[in-house]
C-alpha cells in the first residue's frame, strides 16, 4: 500500500477514534461544571452591639379572610374528623405553635377595609351575612370573629395583630373595637363583651390604620392618607387595663419612596409605633399578565424569581435610610407586614382564592428574605408571611382531614433560633450564580447569639448547580461543638404533596467541622442551612 494510502488511513482511524472518545465521555464531560471544586469563601462573625436584637417578630405571619386560610384551613365544620377546639383545626396550631408565630395579622389584606366588626361578634346564628368583594365575591358568614381570632392567638400564646377598617369605615367603628377589646369600665360595649363571655379586656396592643390605603384600602393619596391616619390615631385611645397602642401607618407599596417619605413628615413620632412595607416577589415580575408557575419551572424561571426576591433588600435599604433623616433614633418600626412569593394559582382552582403549591425555591427565597431582615433588625422589627395557610406562600396546606408542612415552614421551624436573639453582622463577599449574562450573589447569611450563648448561623445557597466552601472566623466566640439542620432536595422545583408529604423536608446537618478556632462549612446547592455552635 502506498505511504500516503497508510497515512491517510490512519487519519480516518484516529478521527474516528476520537469521535467515539468524545461520544463515551460526553456525560462526564456535561458533570464536569457540577464537579469542579467548590469556591471558597472568607467570612467573619462580627461581635456586634450587645443592645441589638432580631426582634421575634419578624417571623410573623398573616391570615386574612382570603379563599381557604380562614375556613377550611383555621375554622372547620364540626363534622371534619380532626382534633378540634369548637371550629379551630388543633393540627394546625400546633404545627404554627411549633415554629412560636410571634404575631397573626388580621382580618386583612383587603378584607380589612370591607370588614365591620360586630358582624363578627354575638351568637353565630345571628351574626349577618356579607360578599368577601374583594376575593371571589363568596358569601362570608362571619361565624370566624373578633372572638374566635383572639381564642386562636391565644392558643397560639400570639401577639394579635388587627387591621382596623379604614377605607369603608368609620373613626367611631375602630374606636368602638378598641374601647370592647380593651377597657375595663362598665361601659355597654364593655357589657356586651362581658355578655358574649369575655369578662376580662383582651388587651390587643398591635393596630393597623388602615391596610394598602394606596391601593384596596381607599385609593388615597400620600398626602390625604396623612390626614386621614391622624385622625383616626387621635381617637385611637389608651385604657388602663389594657397596655398602650402600638399605632401601625399604612405604608408603601414595593419602593415608592414618594408615600414613605410623606408619612415620616407629615405625622408626628410620638402618633406611630410602625410603618408598614408590602413587597411581593413575581417569577415573571408581571402583575397584569401570568405572575409566573409555582412548579414545574426550569432553571431560568428560577433564576428571575430569585433575582426579583433579592430585590427586598435594596427596598428596605431604601425606606430605612428615609425613616432615619426623620426619625434618626430609630422608634418607629418598618413592619413588611405583607412579603413571599405570588404566582399563578393550581390549575382548576378558584382564581380569587390564591392557593398556589410551594417549592424549595420558595423555601430559599423565605430563607433569604428573613435573613435579609435580620440583617436591617436595626429598624425591621416586624414581619408577616403572606399568609400562613392555603393562600400564596403559605407554611401549611390543607384538604380536608389531610394536613401538610410546606417547604417554607421548614425554614420558619429552622430560623426560629434567631428570635429575639443578639444580632451578629457576617462579613464577607458572595461568589456569583451565573446564568445566561446574568448573576445573583449566591450565597446569603445572617447570625445571632441567644441567651444562654449559643451562635446560630443561617446560611442560603442559591446556586443550584453548586456547593460553596466556607471558612470562618468568629473572634471573641468562644465554642467547642457545632450542629446543624439543612432543607435542600434534589430539585430546585421539588414540592409537598398530600399523598408524599415528606419530599422536601429537614435533616441533619454534617457538613460543619471545627478546625483550629474556625469553622469550616460546605454549604450544598439549592439549600438552607442553620448552624448552631457551643
Amino acid at each position: 500500500m502506498p505511504t500516503h494510502s497508510i497515512f491517510v488511513l490512519n487519519q480516518c482511524y484516529c478521527s474516528r477514534w476520537k469521535q467515539l472518545v468524545r461520544v463515551a465521555l460526553a456525560p462526564v464531560l456535561s458533570l464536569l461544571p457540577l464537579l469542579a471544586p467548590a469556591q471558597t469563601v472568607q467570612m467573619t462573625v462580627q461581635p456586634g452591639n450587645p443592645k441589638l436584637e432580631i426582634s421575634r417578630h419578624i417571623q410573623g405571619q398573616f391570615a386574612e379572610h382570603l379563599g381557604r386560610c380562614i375556613y377550611d384551613g383555621i375554622w372547620v365544620e364540626e363534622g371534619l374528623n380532626v382534633p378540634k377546639q369548637g371550629r379551630i383545626r388543633l393540627d394546625v396550631v400546633e404545627a404554627l405553635r411549633k415554629i412560636k408565630v410571634p404575631n397573626l395579622r388580621w382580618p386583612g389584606g383587603c378584607f380589612a377595609d370591607t370588614y365591620h366588626w360586630r358582624d363578627g361578634v354575638g351568637p353565630t346564628d345571628q351574626r349577618p351575612k356579607m360578599l368577601n368583594m374583594w376575593w371571589g365575591n363568596n358569601l362570608e358568614d362571619n361565624s370566624f370573629g373578633t372572638h374566635e381570632f383572639l381564642e386562636l392567638c391565644q392558643l397560639l400564646g400570639t401577639e394579635p395583630y388587627l387591621a382596623a377598617n379604614v377605607g369603608s369605615g368609620t373613626v367611631q367603628e375602630m374606636a368602638g373595637w378598641m374601647e370592647y377589646l380593651n377597657s375595663n369600665d362598665d361601659t355597654p360595649l364593655v357589657l356586651e363583651r362581658r355578655k358574649n363571655g369575655h369578662p376580662e379586656p383582651f388587651k390587643v396592643s398591635w393596630w393597623g390604620i388602615g391596610n394598602e390605603s394606596w391601593g384596596c384600602g381607599g385609593n388615597m393619596t400620600a398626602d390625604y392618607y396623612t390626614d386621614v391616619y391622624k385622625r383616626y390615631a387621635t381617637f385611637a385611645h389608651n385604657y388602663p387595663a389594657s397596655p398602650p397602642l402600638k399605632k401601625i401607618v399604612s405604608g408603601a407599596n414595593g419602593d415608592d419612596a414618594h408615600w414613605t417619605e410623606t408619612c415620616m413628615k407629615r405625622i408626628p413620632l410620638n402618633q406611630m409605633w410602625g410603618l408598614t412595607l408590602h413587597q411581593y416577589t413575581l417569577p415573571t415580575g408581571n402583575w397584569s399578565g401570568s405572575k409566573g408557575k409555582a412548579t414545574g419551572f426550569g432553571e431560568q424561571e428560577y433564576f428571575n424569581t430569585l433575582r426579583n426576591g433579592l430585590r427586598m433588600e435594596a427596598i428596605v435599604t431604601k425606606h430605612a435610610a428615609i425613616m432615619d433623616r426623620y426619625d434618626p433614633e430609630k422608634k418607629v418600626a418598618l413592619l413588611v407586614d405583607e412579603w413571599g412569593i405570588w404566582t399563578d394559582v393550581e390549575p382548576g382552582t378558584n382564581p380569587g382564592f390564591l392557593y398556589q403549591q410551594n417549592t424549595l425555591r420558595d423555601a430559599l427565597l423565605a430563607g433569604t428574605t428573613l435573613n435579609i431582615f435580620n440583617n436591617h433588625c436595626d429598624r425591621v422589627r416586624g414581619a408577616n408571611l403572606a399568609q400562613a395557610i392555603n393562600v400564596l406562600q403559605a407554611v401549611i396546606l390543607t384538604e380536608k382531614e389531610k394536613m401538610l408542612l410546606t417547604p417554607t415552614y421548614h425554614v420558619f421551624d429552622l430560623y426560629q433560633v434567631h428570635q429575639d436573639a443578639q444580632y451578629l453582622p457576617l462579613q464577607f463577599q458572595s461568589p456569583d450564580y451565573v446564568l445566561g449574562g446574568e448573576k445573583i450573589p449566591a450565597l446569603n447569611a445572617s447570625a445571632s447569639k441567644d441567651k444562654s450563648g449559643a451562635v446560630h448561623i443561617s446560611l442560603v445557597n442559591l446556586d443550584p448547580n453548586k456547593a460553596l466552601m466556607l471558612e470562618t472566623v468568629l473572634p471573641g466566640v468562644s465554642w467547642k461543638t457545632v450542629s446543624g439542620r439543612i432543607l435542600t432536595s434534589a430539585n430546585v422545583a421539588d414540592y409537598n404533596t398530600f399523598d408524599k408529604p415528606a419530599t422536601v423536608k429537614l435533616a441533619d446537618f454534617k457538613g460543619a467541622k471545627k478546625k483550629g478556632s474556625n469553622l469550616a462549612v460546605t454549604l450544598p446547592a439549592r439549600s438552607v442551612v442553620v448552624l448552631e455552635l457551643k
